[in-house]
């Protein structure tokens, strides 16, 4: 399960907003295989420039009708433009908490208990399709900055919502996990898949 535990990073943020002061919220279905097995919810306002993210996960694995795996992760963040400016990050995994606070200080990003980072970081943002062009991004439920490479696949029919879409597809390849997203024809993010390391597929659906 400890492969899972890297891979429920993956949606830690919501897709973005075009508008000048909006609020918008996604709920995603979380599966691992075929049963579903959580939900994440995220709520994104703009306003002035600004970005002000709220993330919520929670998932319950069983084993026999017992919970053998459980994780809760809420994040707070804020975004100047592409720029991560503010993190406050709580994860509760299976009985380990964690919490990740960071904060944009001048010319760098400073997280707590870590060295200095680049002013302008992104996490594993994947509302936003600038983190397709990064070759770095801040894990934030670690805190740590991670190597990855964007893999563009094609474009590939989903069911969304009951419907048929058409959406671009890309790999997300990092040393320890691979994640594969898909995008719709307005850059919105519509789904996400990664495999653990027993070879259970995890599952993003938007609802």
């Amino acid at each position: 399960m400890s492969r899972l535990r890297l891979l429920l990073l993956a949606a830690t943020l919501a897709p973005g907003l075009a508008l000048a002061s909006a609020e918008r919220e996604w709920r995603f279905r979380v599966l691992l295989d075929a049963a579903e097995v959580g939900t994440h919810t995220f709520r994104v306002t703009e306003r002035g420039g600004e970005r002000s993210v709220e993330s919520n996960a929670r998932f319950k694995v069983k084993l026999l009708f017992i919970d053998a795996y459980t994780y809760a992760h809420e994040a707070r963040e804020r975004w100047q433009g592409d720029c991560l400016a503010e993190l406050d990050a709580r994860t509760d995994d299976n009985g380990e908490r964690v919490t990740v606070r960071g904060a944009r200080r001048g010319a760098q990003f400073e997280v707590a208990g870590s060295a200095p980072l680049p002013g302008c970081v992104m996490s594993f943002a994947y509302w936003n399709p600038a983190m397709l062009k990064q070759p770095r991004l801040l894990n934030v439920q670690t805190g740590e900055l991670t190597e990855v490479r964007i893999e563009p696949l094609g474009e590939e029919t989903l069911s969304v919502r009951g419907a048929p879409l058409n959406a671009q597809r890309y790999a997300v390849h990092a040393p320890k996990f691979r994640i594969d997203l898909w995008y719709a024809a307005d850059a919105s993010w519509v789904q996400l898949e990664s495999r653990t390391g027993s070879g259970r597929l995890l599952r993003y659906e938007i609802q």
